[in-house]
């Protein structure tokens, strides 16, 4: 062992093997192989930090990674810095923190960790967020994840990041959805924010639907697994039966009726319509009609299909939304809009003038809404005062107007009737940097289809001629 005395400690060059690793903020230190050849080579450059304890103990504060690095190499020794004092572990986080960000870089497992043993400490998240120059939410969203074990043990599996080992506690007890998601992340990350939609909105539709089960299950009604086609004889629709007088059947008509059946139908919105049916229509006085208007027989394989495709795109679209206008709030609040926002915002209100007139005289509700602005009482316009307060808001506010008015004109039937000013508009989106879920690039791929079929058309009768 040789030493080197410095105005502030000692350098020691020890064997790595006889160091103890004190807490630190990378549970695990990642050592590859490239990086142990490189100590087989050239040795540990740079000295590791150490205290030494009352009993002789050296106890490595910064150069984990490098201790265990070398003694995977097996270095004789490694350069050792020992400092005196009993720096407080708050600090020696915080400075390992700083110095790993330096060098090979926190996984977000790490920060994670980091920011819980912090919290242990004592700090607050606001406290913590200062010191380590990170935001607040997100040391909110790491100390949430490192106390839930899904997500602690899905992060320290997955290069994943904060925010989505965060989606996953909301589905702890939902294991195929956590490696549905799990996978998006790993193979179309730009898909996540979706794919935790469409979860988070089948998941609502579910327990909006059990529930109503639940209820009239307790009323005495069987709840049926499928809905019944109108070809299908095995049980009698509401809607088809008449009373003896001749009067439409209610729910109130067979309530209290043996037999009594009901599908709880749940809505791409989430909007639930229970359908009603009856085993024996004549037992309880009522009497079938042929109401439905319905001439013919069972769907084909592929009506069958085209009606599921419809179904789960109107659920998508629905997910997309809520997606996406929580991107575009995000989007508003930075404080740079891009270079063509004012190009945007001039073409909409010639091209989308009605469009935008409409939102504009119904109140601007959507733009209040992407700029998280309260609308004042009875429904008063709070933008004017907010470009006073702050003039620098005016080209966001403009661009939300804007944004807004598009928003409530596109719905659910854009994807099956897109226009060429749709098409736009997410093709817009998209290189400001939304990622577009499945359903929102059907209405660019249909109007990019149509206009390749117009351009061949054209094509076709020019070599005629």
């Amino acid at each position: 062992m040789t030493t080197t005395t410095h105005s502030l400690g000692t350098i020691e060059h020890l064997d790595p093997t006889t160091l103890v690793i004190d807490v630190n903020v990378r549970p695990s230190a990642g050592i590859d192989p490239g990086f142990v050849q490189s100590i087989r080579e050239n040795g540990v450059l740079v000295p590791v930090v150490a205290s030494r304890d009352e009993q002789g103990n050296v106890l490595v504060r910064m150069g984990q990674r490098r201790t265990l690095g070398a003694r995977e190499a097996g270095a004789a020794s490694i350069p050792v810095y020992i400092v005196e004092g009993d720096d407080s572990t708050v600090e020696r986080i915080i400075r390992q923190m700083a110095e790993n960000d330096h060098r090979d870089g926190l996984t977000a497992s790490d920060r994670a960790a980091a920011f819980q043993q912090l919290a242990f400490e004592g700090m607050s998240v606001t406290a913590i967020a200062k010191r380590t120059g990170t935001k607040a939410k997100e040391v909110k969203t790491a100390i949430a994840v490192a106390e839930n074990p899904t997500a602690a043990s899905a992060i320290n599996e997955y290069p994943l990041t904060l925010d989505q080992a965060a989606v996953l506690i909301e589905f702890e007890d939902d294991e195929d959805t956590r490696d549905n998601l799990i996978a998006t992340a790993l193979g179309n990350p730009g898909q996540f924010a979706h794919a935790a939609q469409r979860a988070r909105d089948d998941r609502a539709r579910a327990r909006a639907k059990a529930q109503k089960e639940a209820e009239l299950a307790e009323a005495g009604w069987e709840i049926l697994d499928r809905d019944r086609g109108y070809y299908e004889t095995d049980l009698a629709r509401l809607t088809e039966l008449v009373t003896a007088e001749g009067e439409r059947a209610t729910v109130e008509h067979i309530e209290n009726v043996e037999g009594r059946c009901v599908y709880v139908k749940v809505t791409w919105n989430g909007d639930i319509h229970p359908v009603y049916y009856i085993r024996d229509p004549k037992a309880a006085g009522l009497r079938k009609v042929n109401a439905s208007g319905h001439t013919g027989g069972p769907m084909t394989d592929e009506q069958k299909a085209e009606r599921r495709a419809l179904i789960a795109n109107n659920k998508a679209w629905a997910s997309a939304e809520t997606v996406r206008r929580e991107w575009l709030t995000t989007f508003l609040a930075r404080k740079t809009l891009p270079k063509d926002a004012a190009v945007v915002v001039a073409t909409a209100l010639t091209t989308e003038h009605t469009t935008v007139g409409h939102a504009v005289q119904n109140g601007n509700g959507r733009a209040h809404d992407l700029l998280g602005i309260e609308r004042g009482l009875y429904g008063r316009d709070n933008l004017a005062p907010l470009v006073e307060r702050t003039p620098a808001k005016a080209a966001h506010v403009t661009l939300a107007i804007v944004l807004g008015g598009i928003e409530d004109s596109i719905g659910k039937q854009t994807w099956r009737y897109p226009t060429e000013r749709d098409a736009l508009y997410f093709r817009r989106l998209a290189a400001w940097g939304y990622a577009l879920s499945d359903v929102e690039q059907i209405v660019i791929s249909t109007i990019d289809a149509k206009t390749t079929n117009v351009t061949t058309d054209q094509t076709d009768e020019n070599n005629e001629e």
